[in-house]
């Protein structure tokens, strides 16, 4: 068992975890949560040494190996095969010694070790984990050099869960993984015979593996028994248990003080008013209920939807050379309200497509429809890298919108949850998450008709999954999705599209039937080819009934019948907002020293200013009344 005692740990001064305690079942699979920035990556590294507590001990039996993907592959001549064998350091040795031992006994202890740890079937377990993470029997005799920073992660988490440790300890492991290599991995883990612990912010691994959850929060560590949906069920009543007895007792409270008040200078009250006072006085109050709040996203709706289809390609075909097209035979048409994921292993051309759309690749064959007037918006985790690091946010806004005043500037980066005192922040100091949050604006800022994203969630923590979920779906745009989070997946898209076989072409089953297929053993392993190379070719997946495909039209046809209702809402939000800067610019005004010198001045600004109230009374009315009214409607 894993025992975390009464340990305090601070980086740089910043006090991450205050005297904490825990004990993680031996064998079991626990997800460890909390948001971004907490430290729980921080205590992974005091897990394995890497830092030393400031207090208290952590610790597990002596002879516990403890496995953990530290860094990438180096990018050297060994092959992946031999690489991935190479992390299990018994065999390694054994089989070293065995080259070069002369003792008969030893000779034989050698060897009966060796089939004690199974080292004969160890590189067909080898390849059997590099085939579930993307890598055909071709690729993994190619050496580490070939591949790039993102395919040799992956090397390094097959090497550590091929060496099997006492402690498997992953951090955030389907960040590098496409959808493909995530299904296989929650598939492995479940069954995995020792002790797991991850942390992750993937609600699908988490309910599929873990077996119970630890939570950071407030620099303490808590633990739930269950999956995610059961710790998340069980922390809301927590917390709504608790606000209740802080009602209850916040009331009590009121109440005694009210009768001390009353009587404590009446003789004959004195002796109750006395055993109150005493009473308040030991009366251990309930913590508030400390949630971190979550900023939505936003993303501008196009000021013009464009006729349908938006975007239309016939006998397209598409590559980086000519004569070797990645992608072909394409016939697709994307309307206004589409919602689509893109699903295929990576190195299918997924990529390729998204960049086909927003014109950063040009057809080579066939033709490709659009308006003049679309605009497309494009954001990829790599695209975090291009924005300026020694800028701050505010000048990001700036730029994109010079003829605003610093005032308007402001509001603009407060709306896209940059407020004071994150605006005047360099973005290199910025949270992985606040890049992301900055990214999605800068790309969204002049009101796309669609939007790409291509792995979105890779710096999200949940919550802030959640808040991008809505984003999507209060979002009146088309949206093209490629993601490795199947709940992003399945909350926000109505059609899968299939990139397989050097096409793309509409999949009519869901992800359940995505993910058996993914998982059938008799299914053709898809061969290793870089994302913008020639495509792999690969089996196509089954179609299943049409049923699914008639609910997800019933759902885009619901969200256009309801759209009307939308808009009234958004207006009326709107309409707050425009009024809430006259009533900013009035309120600037009443403290402006000339006009308070001026009482026929500061008289006639103080009438407009309760005016302009008035009218945000009126119009946060229209919008609550037009906010329930979608609400009740999207629940029918």
């Amino acid at each position: 068992m894993l025992h975390i005692n009464d340990l305090t740990f601070r980086m740089e001064g910043r006090l991450l975890l205050d005297r904490v305690t825990a004990a993680i079942p031996p064998g079991q699979r626990t997800g460890f949560v909390g948001r971004n920035g907490t430290g729980k990556s921080t205590l992974l590294k005091l897990i394995t040494g890497e830092y030393g507590p400031e207090s208290g001990s952590l610790s597990f039996p002596k002879n516990w190996r403890v496995g953990m993907v530290r860094q990438e592959v180096l990018a050297g001549p060994t092959s992946l095969l031999d690489t991935v064998l190479a992390a299990d350091i018994e065999r390694s040795s054994l089989l070293a010694e065995a080259e070069t031992a002369t003792d008969p006994h030893r000779i034989a202890d050698i060897h009966l070790r060796l089939a004690d740890i199974g080292a004969h079937a160890a590189p067909a377990r080898a390849a059997t984990i590099l085939s579930g993470l993307g890598f055909d029997e071709a690729a993994q005799g190619r050496p580490c050099a070939d591949f790039s920073g993102g395919w040799r992660m992956r090397v390094a988490l097959a090497a550590v869960l091929f060496s099997e440790p006492d402690l498997l300890l992953l951090d955030e492991p389907t960040n590098y993984l496409d959808l493909e290599g995530s299904i296989w991995l929650e598939e492995y883990l479940r069954t995995y015979p020792h002790t797991v612990l991850i942390v992750s912010h993937d609600r699908d691994l988490l309910n599929n593996v873990a077996q119970n959850i630890l939570h950071l929060e407030h620099k303490k560590l808590s633990v739930y028994s269950g999956n995610y949906d059961r710790f998340d069920r069980t922390r809301r009543e927590k917390l709504m248990l608790q606000l209740s007895m802080k009602k209850k007792q916040e009331d009590a409270r009121r109440h005694m003080e009210s009768f001390v008040e009353r009587f404590k200078a009446k003789a004959s009250k004195a002796r109750q008013a006395q055993s109150r006072m005493k009473a308040l006085a030991k009366m251990e109050p309930i913590a508030d209920i400390l949630s971190e709040r979550v900023l939505p996203f936003r993303f501008p709706a196009p000021d013009k939807p464009l006729a349908s289809p938006i975007i239309r390609l016939e006998h397209a075909s598409v590559g980086y050379e000519p004569g070797k097209p990645v992608l072909k035979n394409l016939d697709l048409r994307i309307d206004q309200d589409d919602r689509i994921a893109l699903l295929g292993a990576n190195g299918n051309g997924k990529s390729t497509f998204a960049k086909l759309l927003c014109d950063r690749l040009t057809v080579s064959a066939g033709h490709k429809y659009d308006s003049k007037k679309l605009r497309i918006a494009y954001f990829a985790q790599h695209q975090l890298d291009e924005l300026n690091m020694g800028d701050t946010p505010y000048e990001h806004f700036r730029e994109l919108k010079p003829d605003a005043t610093q005032a308007q500037t402001r509001a603009i980066a407060g709306s896209y949850g940059f407020g004071a005192d994150k605006a005047d922040t360099k973005v290199e100091k910025l949270s992985g998450g606040e890049k992301a949050r900055l990214l999605f604006a800068v790309a969204t800022f002049h009101k796309p008709h669609i939007i790409i994203l291509d792995e979105p969630t890779n710096h999200l923590d949940v919550d802030s999954r959640e808040a991008l979920v809505m984003a999507i779906n209060d979002y009146d745009g088309a949206f093209i999705l490629i993601s490795h989070d199947r709940h992003l997946i399945e909350t926000c898209a109505d059609r899968l599209w299939l990139v397989a076989d050097g096409t793309v072409s509409p999949y009519d089953g869901d992800l359940d039937d995505y993910r058996k297929w993914l998982l059938d053993p008799a299914r053709r392993i898809k061969p290793l080819v870089a994302e913008d190379d020639a495509v792999a070719d690969a089996a196509r997946a089954p179609r299943p009934s049409n049923d699914k495909k008639e609910a997800r039209r019933l759902a885009a046809q619901k969200r256009e019948q309801l759209a009307p209702l939308k808009r009234k809402a958004q207006t009326a939000e709107q309409e707050i907002q425009r009024i809430q800067k006259i009533v900013d610019a009035l309120d600037a005004k009443l403290a402006d020293p000339k006009v308070a010198g001026d009482p026929a001045a500061m008289s006639a600004t103080a009438k407009e200013r309760a005016e302009a109230l008035k009218a945000r009374a009126r119009a946060e009315e229209l919008w609550l009344e037009a906010s329930a009214t979608y609400e009740e409607a999207m629940a029918d």
